[in-house]
């Protein structure tokens, strides 16, 4: 299982590693350009990379439309950020030939922007290590994405590939949920949603509770510390 959190502000960054099991990073050019300096978006992508590390993936997309300028970003993004950045690739006629080529020569990819069926199913012939689901978009316009979720699933299992689904684009917790229950393994998440679901009241009440109990033996502020000190 992997969890990735989705944007590119530093402080976010550090705040999703310190309190959570993170994975990675993903961010796409609209992210991008609402944090980094206009002038050098690499030097933000290497900023990135130096608080995620090379445990954890970073994911950086294109913009161009045409497939000959995508392979010059991702080659400008190898050269000026590093060799293990994954590059997102909208899945788009040009963008199914941009990750054909660029699998075979070795780059790291994730196809991006999959609303359908069918441009999962052509990322994953093209060999992209992941394939991001827009689950928002899918349930907004589309259909249900976890019919998706199974079927693409399915076909990784049958033919032993080692390409992973991402689950992004949440709009809400439930939206998560409902892709870890239907069995992704990957889902990249905003600050805001990895906070949500913390602001449970039963839970903090419980737990608030909890305190009380002890604090009534042991008095205010005391912890299970206080049991054992003399």
């Amino acid at each position: 299982m992997e969890i990735l959190v989705d944007t590119a502000k530093l402080e976010d960054i550090r705040w999703a590693c310190d309190n959570f099991p993170i994975s990675g990073v993903t961010c796409n050019p609209t992210i991008l350009i609402n944090t980094a300096r206009p002038d050098d978006p690499f030097e933000h992508l290497r900023k990135m990379r130096e608080v995620v590390g090379f445990d954890r993936t970073l994911h950086a997309q294109v913009v161009s439309l045409d497939s000959d300028v995508m392979i010059e970003e991702a080659r400008a993004l190898v050269e000026n950020v590093d060799r293990e950045i994954y590059i997102k690739v909208p899945v788009t006629q040009e963008g199914l030939r941009t990750i054909t080529k660029l699998k075979k020569d070795g780059f790291h990819v994730t196809a991006t922007t999959v609303y359908d069926p069918m441009q999962a199913f052509y990322a994953l012939a093209a060999g992209a290590d992941y394939i991001a689901i827009y689950v928002n978009r899918m349930d907004t316009y589309v259909s249900k994405p976890e019919n998706l979720y199974r079927a693409l699933q399915d076909k990784i299992e049958q033919e032993n590939l080692p390409t992973r689904i991402m689950a992004s684009g949440f709009h809400s917790v439930g939206q998560l949920k409902n892709a870890f229950a239907c069995g992704v393994e990957t889902a990249t998440i905003t600050p805001d949603i990895l906070k949500a679901d913390f602001n449970n009241q039963n839970v903090i009440n419980h737990i608030a509770s909890f305190k009380k109990d002890w604090e009534s033996m042991y008095g205010p502020g005391a912890t299970l510390l206080n049991s054992i000190r003399k």
